[in-house]
């Protein structure tokens, strides 16, 4: 779908999130429940995050075939996720600081998110829409669970391969410098309707990587070291 003719029917965060709500009731992704599956982030720790329900039919284990699946222009990110240890209240996502919220979690695994737009031209699309869209979500690999401890996590390597492509190495890449740290903003948001997060909610914490181009039959190695490993294949 082109994004012209809906540049201006978005008007704020609000409307995007409420978009996001509508199109998932239509779908019948979650019922009544709260999504099980989250991500959340921004480019650093400066600006608005922003955050979106992940369908879970694209939500599959390390290592994962797609497939299946269609996907316009895809590319994809490599991530943290991190789930919860314990159920969250509105109440207590509100006390949440970066420095006290990191003890909700019990784990961490490597995560690879498969970035996709409805949009045909995402590049055009203003950023409501693109946030309106699922903030442009595809898919997402989980790799195996491993108990959370704090990391140096500027030292922390993340070595991306695609298909024949050389590695992707980077060092301390996250934007926001620990991916633990958007935590009370991501869960003040998930409780912002009065909902409690349950215990296992999983959040994808955002790129280390930027967004790598990939192809259909691509595979998709994504490992940092200390921690694990996740694989797919579109």
């Amino acid at each position: 779908m082109a994004s012209a003719p809906w540049q201006d029917s978005v008007g704020d965060a609000a409307q995007a999130y409420g978009v996001q709500d509508r199109v998932a009731e239509a779908m019948g992704w979650f019922g009544t429940a709260v999504p099980g599956h989250w991500k959340s982030g921004g480019p650093s720790r400066d600006v608005v995050l922003t955050h979106a329900p992940l369908p879970p039919a694209g939500v599959r284990a390390s290592p994962a075939n797609y497939s299946d699946m269609h996907f316009n222009a895809p590319g994809i990110e490599s991530e943290i996720a991190l789930r919860l240890g314990e159920a969250v209240t509105p109440e207590r996502a509100a006390t949440l600081t970066p420095e006290t919220a990191a003890v909700l979690i019990d784990a961490m695994t490597v995560s690879i998110e498969i970035v996709d737009s409805r949009w045909e031209d995402p590049a055009k699309a203003p950023a409501l829409l693109r946030l309106a869209d699922q903030q442009s979500h595809g898919a997402l690999v989980l790799g195996a669970w491993v108990p959370y401890a704090a990391r140096d996590w500027a030292a922390q390597v993340c070595e991306t391969r695609i298909g024949a492509n050389a590695p992707d190495l980077r060092k301390g890449a996250h934007s926001m410098g620990d991916p633990a740290r958007l935590l009370p903003i991501w869960l003040r948001h998930v409780t912002r309707n009065g909902a409690t997060v349950p215990a296992g909610t999983v959040v994808t914490t955002g790129s280390w990587v930027g967004v790598l181009p990939v192809r259909k039959g691509d595979a998709v190695v994504v490992e940092f070291p200390g921690i694990g490993r996740a694989e797919a294949r579109l």
